[in-house]
């Protein structure tokens, strides 16, 4: 059997392939967008100075409440929002969240910054050519995995009271591997997302789709490279 996708025809499976082709292509754009504008605001607010009177005053946590807020909002209203709302409010995350990024420059090395972004970049790209190759259905996994992230955030919490060294490595441990096979679970799942027809459903749904996409991974990536700095990241003087 065969179907017509522009102007080729081409077997069901084909065109299968070929639809999760180009979605994920528009999905890791949108995802290398996000994490460019991160990146640039996270260097120039740091080497501006404001980087400091960030993090020395409440507005710090303002921002990280109104980042949560846009995550949660994005995630929830997406099939209602109009592609151009959608794609204001992952811009506008990529900037937010830039400006609290930007308080690792304080920290740590922009040499060991550089390196540890590396790191992650290769990890994760590893992990998502496994989850688009891999023939194993993974969401048993994803789910395994979803609780672990649960269990990282009500264990970090727990630690601002407790202080505990060991466990604080315990939590940059398990975080690296529970982002890593989030990782593979989500580039799987928008692969079966592109492979069963979303390719059909408009440019509206298309680029919602993509935006919805690129913000699971874009958290993927940012996630691992924060855990992965707690190993590799070099303390300034």
């Amino acid at each position: 059997m065969s179907v017509q996708y522009g102007s080729n025809s081409l077997t069901v499976a084909q065109a299968r392939q070929e639809a999760s082709t180009v979605f994920l292509a528009k999905v890791f754009n949108w995802m290398a967008i996000g994490l460019g504008l991160t990146g640039v605001v996270a260097f120039f607010t740091a080497a501006s100075g404001l980087a400091m009177a960030i993090v020395a005053t409440p507005l710090f946590f303002v921002l990280i409440l109104a980042e949560l807020g846009m995550v949660f909002y994005l995630s929830a209203r997406i099939d209602k929002m109009e592609p151009g709302t959608a794609t204001g409010l992952f811009v506008g995350y990529a900037v937010l969240n830039g400006l609290t990024l930007s308080a690792i420059f304080l920290a740590y090395t922009s040499a060991s910054i550089a390196g540890t972004f590396f790191i992650t970049a290769g990890m994760f790209g590893a992990m998502a050519v496994y989850g688009l190759v891999t023939r194993r259905d993974l969401s048993g996994m994803g789910s395994f995995m979803f609780m672990g992230l649960i269990g990282i955030i009500l264990a970090s919490i727990v630690n601002i009271f407790l202080k505990s060294s060991s466990l604080y490595w315990a939590i940059s441990v398990i975080g690296v591997l529970v982002f890593v096979g989030l990782t593979a679970w989500d580039v799987q799942k928008l692969k079966n997302m592109g492979e069963q027809g979303i390719m059909e459903q408009g440019e509206g749904a298309i680029r919602k789709g993509a935006i919805i996409g690129a913000l699971a991974l874009y958290l993927d990536f940012i996630n691992l490279f924060l855990m992965l700095l707690r190993f590799f990241g070099g303390a300034r003087d």
